[in-house]
C-alpha cells in the first residue's frame, strides 16, 4: 500500500467526489474532462486511462501492419501519452504500475521508429544511476542550439514534446527532455527526487550534452514547465556558465505549502511518492528545503516567468516580490483571469501558446535581445494582445483594477 499514511488522505472522499464530478485529476478550475465518464473515483483512473491506451495501441499496430506508418506514428503517441497518464495516479511501485509505466515505453519505441525526425534515446550518469532522455535532432545533422526540457510533476518524458509539432525544431534548435529524479523511469528504478538533486541532475545533463557534435554548447537554454519551473530557477540560480537562458512557464517555484496544504490532497500523496518519503514528518523536512527563495541574486542568465492570475499554487503578490529581488535580465507575463495551465486562448489551443511564444523567447535570448537591466512585466488581459505587443493598453499594470 502507499506509503507514507498523510493527515491530508482522511479527505479521499471528497477528492474523488470532484474527480467524478469534474473528470479532472487536478486543476478542477480547467475546463473539460481529463478521464472517461466511467471514472467515478480516483483508484479507477489508471484501469481506465489504461484501457484507452491499450485500444489505441492495438489500432496503431493494425495500421502499422497495414503500411500506414504515418496514421501508426501519432497512434502509438497517443498510446504512450494516454499510458503515461494512466500509470501517474498509481503512487507506488507496484504491478500495475510497471505495467502501464512498461506499455508507456514501448509505445514511445515505436514512436521513434517511426517518427520523421531522429530520435534518441539516451542513458546520461548521475550520481551513480543513469537518467534516460529523448534526444529529439534538427532534421539536417547540423551543429544547433539546445533545449533542454523539464516535465512538470505530473510528466514523464513521454508526453512533452508532441514529436508531431516540435516548436524548437520550428526554431532551429534540438531538444532534450528528461525523466529527473523522482519522475517516470528514475523513480522506478530508485532514483527518487531530493530537495537539491534535480538541479544537480539538470546540469549533469547540459555538461554531458555540451559534448555531443551536433550541439552548438554556447547556445544551451532551458524550457520548464509548471513544477518543472522550480527547478528550472534553480538551475538558472545555479550560475552554470553552460545554461545561457531559462524560461520557466507556469511558475511553482514559491513555499509549497500552497501545493501540498491548500491544494487537492493528490499533491502531497504524490510528493511522498517522489521522494520515497516513509513518514509525513519527513516529508515535511524535505519539502520546507524545496525553495529558491533568497537565491534571486544568483541568477545571472536571462530568465522568463508565466503564471495566472489565480494560479492556486503561486499566489501573485509572492511571484511579484521573488520577480522584483531577481538582477538579471527578466520578463514576467501576468494571464489575466488564468490559473496554473496559463494560457491566451484556452481550451481551443491544445498546442498551448505557451510553448510556442516561450521558445520564441528563448530564440531572443540567444541572439542578445535581453542584455543587461532588461525588465518587464506583462499583464495580458483577457482578449488583449500577447506578450510582444506594445507597452499599454494594460500591459504594463500589475492589477486588474490599475
Amino acid at each position: 500500500m502507499r506509503t507514507p499514511r498523510l493527515d491530508r488522505d482522511r479527505q479521499q472522499w471528497i477528492f474523488d467526489y470532484v474527480v467524478q464530478q469534474t473528470g479532472r485529476v487536478f486543476h478542477w478550475d480547467e475546463p473539460g474532462r481529463q478521464v472517461p465518464a466511467s471514472v467515478k473515483s480516483h483508484a479507477q483512473i489508471s484501469k481506465h486511462l489504461g484501457r484507452m491506451g491499450q485500444r489505441y495501441e492495438r489500432v496503431a499496430a493494425e495500421e502499422e501492419a497495414a503500411g500506414h506508418s504515418a496514421t501508426a506514428f501519432e497512434l502509438y503517441y497517443k498510446a504512450s501519452a494516454t499510458f503515461a497518464a494512466a500509470q501517474h495516479p498509481v503512487l507506488e511501485t507496484n504491478d500495475e504500475k510497471r505495467y502501464l509505466h512498461g506499455r508507456c515505453l514501448a509505445n514511445y519505441e515505436k514512436v521513434i521508429e517511426h517518427a520523421p525526425h531522429k530520435i534518441e534515446r539516451l542513458e546520461i550518469p548521475f550520481e551513480g544511476a543513469e537518467l534516460q532522455c529523448y534526444f529529439h535532432l534538427m532534421p539536417g545533422g547540423a551543429k544547433a542550439p539546445l533545449v533542454i526540457f523539464i516535465p512538470g510533476c505530473d510528466m514523464t518524458k513521454e508526453i512533452y514534446p508532441d514529436p508531431r509539432i516540435m516548436q524548437a525544431h520550428y526554431r532551429g534548435m534540438h531538444t532534450l527532455v528528461i525523466d529527473g529524479p523522482g519522475q517516470g523511469t528514475s523513480n522506478l528504478r530508485g532514483t527518487k527526487l531530493t530537495p537539491d538533486n534535480y538541479e544537480r541532475a539538470v546540469l549533469a545533463i547540459a555538461e554531458y550534452m555540451a559534448k555531443r557534435d551536433e550541439v552548438d554548447e554556447e547556445q544551451i537554454v532551458v524550457y520548464a514547465l509548471s513544477m518543472g519551473a522550480h527547478w528550472g530557477v534553480e538551475v538558472a540560480a545555479s550560475g552554470h556558465p553552460l545554461i545561457k537562458a531559462v524560461a520557466g512557464a507556469w511558475t511553482s517555484f514559491l513555499d509549497k505549502y500552497y501545493i501540498l496544504d491548500t491544494f487537492s490532497p493528490r499533491y502531497k500523496q504524490l510528493f511522498g511518492y517522489l521522494m520515497g518519503a516513509s513518514s509525513e514528518e519527513e516529508l515535511d523536512g524535505w519539502v520546507s528545503k524545496m525553495t529558491v527563495e533568497g537565491r534571486e541574486a544568483d541568477i545571472k542568465c536571462p530568465v522568463l516567468m508565466t503564471v495566472g492570475e489565480y494560479d492556486s499554487r503561486s499566489p501573485i503578490e509572492l511571484v511579484y516580490n521573488f520577480f522584483d529581488k531577481v538582477e538579471a535580465p527578466k520578463e514576467l507575463w501576468v494571464y489575466e483571469d488564468t490559473y496554473h495551465q496559463a494560457r491566451m486562448f484556452g481550451e481551443d489551443q491544445p498546442r498551448h501558446d505557451q510553448h510556442m511564444m516561450c521558445h520564441d523567447w528563448l530564440v531572443d535570448a540567444l541572439n542578445g535581445k535581453y542584455g543587461a537591466g532588461h525588465d518587464r512585466k506583462t499583464y495580458l488581459r483577457t482578449g488583449g494582445g500577447g506578450p510582444n505587443g506594445p507597452q499599454g493598453e494594460g500591459q504594463d499594470a500589475l492589477h486588474w483594477w490599475e
